[in-house]
């Protein structure tokens, strides 16, 4: 009898994946995706393209039902649903455009009805060539042709800043006692993201204002630490060991869950738990772009292990967790907004653990996902290559 040698299928597929991808071998590729790509008959939903951006980042309802989208060069406009766009919005400060930088992020104020308070992110220049991600406070006056922000004021900035065009993250979220959380990116510098004198790597919780919370994990740190240097940023930090968070929500039940781009493959999708450490660069599901590989979260028990990990990569641009009853079968589950899977990725969330469960090919990069008033799903485009900048309307197919 043969007797075959004992493979662990996991580390097989990973392999394997690796050795395609570095071959370029886009038949192998496109057959490993196949079965989860639904063709375009099978989507259950209806597709309505409804105007076009310049560089589309992300999008927020206000609400009166319009919209506001950010445009990576520098614009906020408010739009409506028919697609009629406003004149950009006066007041929005000088964004370091260039690379994945620019005008990021849009959030709405728990209270917007009553103080017009909306958060910008966006990369603002220092010196010799040195850039980081901001976050600016400011009040929206609405006007019939757009609006205005006053009263402006920067809550947060990544430190240090740094040269290079990457990994800022700079996606934000509330959560229901009124905090501020935003994902910081690595800006593709490795070690920061395990640096505790650096908030780049790391997800933070702040106050409204940008303070923070006395009840933050590393408030103490110094005095735990007293060989540490004075100057730190600790405070703010919730975890930390990430490389480019784009993507972050809150499920049904008020987990926290961040979804972020791997190195060569290993996207992760994490279930946020104060004071942990993801890993990165220390462990990934995925490896350097050189070829160079980077050991598996299961080599050190230490790190949290990725609730999903994707080899090959989708590429996370965005994460929703979905709350409408339009499409009911999808109430709580997690959508992924996926730039080189050019695709939409449906996640089901059980507790703390995650699957994939469909893949709807959308032919484009996909930037941003929202939901809408009535329980549509608004999906954003890339613009690049062939991807058009669009604003999308999904409704149930039927």
């Amino acid at each position: 009898m043969i007797r075959w040698p004992f493979v662990h299928w996991r580390s097989f597929h990973r392999h394997l994946v690796r050795r395609l991808w570095l071959q370029r071998t886009a038949a192998a590729a496109a057959f490993l995706l196949a079965a989860c790509v639904q063709a375009e008959s099978d989507k259950p939903f209806a597709v309505e393209p409804v105007t076009s951006f310049d560089e589309p980042w992300a999008m927020a309802f206000l609400p009166d039902g319009r919209l506001l989208v950010t445009e990576k060069k520098g614009n906020l406009l408010v739009v409506t649903q028919d697609g009629e766009k406003s004149r950009p919005v006066r007041g929005v400060p000088d964004v370091d455009y260039g690379g994945q930088g620019g005008l990021g992020d849009v959030m709405l104020h728990p209270d917007f009805a009553g103080n017009g308070i909306i958060y910008l992110s966006y990369v603002e220049a220092g010196v010799a060539d040195t850039r980081g991600a901001a976050v600016l406070r400011a009040t929206l006056e609405l006007t019939d042709r757009g609006g205005r922000l006053s009263n402006t004021e920067v809550v947060w900035r990544q430190y240090p800043k740094v040269v290079g065009y990457g990994h800022y993250g700079h996606r934000l979220a509330f959560d229901d006692e009124g905090y501020l959380w935003i994902t910081s990116g690595d800006r593709q510098k490795f070690t920061p993201a395990q640096d505790m004198q650096s908030n780049m790597g790391k997800v933070l919780r702040l106050g409204e204002d940008g303070s923070e919370p006395a009840d933050n994990p590393y408030v103490n740190y110094i005095e735990q630490n007293p060989l540490v240097d004075d100057i730190g940023v600790y405070g703010e930090f919730w975890t930390l060991g990430h490389r480019n968070p784009l993507g972050i929500d809150f499920d049904l039940d008020g987990r926290l869950w961040v979804i972020e781009m791997g190195p060569a493959h290993g996207d992760e999708l994490n279930h946020i738990v104060r004071a942990e450490n993801y890993g990165y660069p220390e462990v990934s599901e995925g490896d350097h772009y050189d070829g160079r590989e980077i050991p598996d979260h299961d080599t050190r028990p230490e790190f949290k292990t990725p609730a999903v990990a994707w080899v090959p990569a989708i590429s996370p641009a965005d994460l929703m967790i979905y709350r409408g009853d339009l499409f009911g079968d999808w109430r709580g589950d997690a959508f992924a907004a996926g730039l080189s899977s050019r695709a939409i990725v449906r996640i089901e969330l059980d507790g703390t653990s995650a699957r994939e469960a469909e893949r709807w090919d959308m032919g484009a990069r996909i930037r941003a996902l929202a939901e809408g008033p009535d329980g549509a799903i608004w999906v954003l485009e890339d613009e690049r290559g062939d991807s058009r900048g669009r604003l999308l309307k999904l409704t149930p197919a039927g």
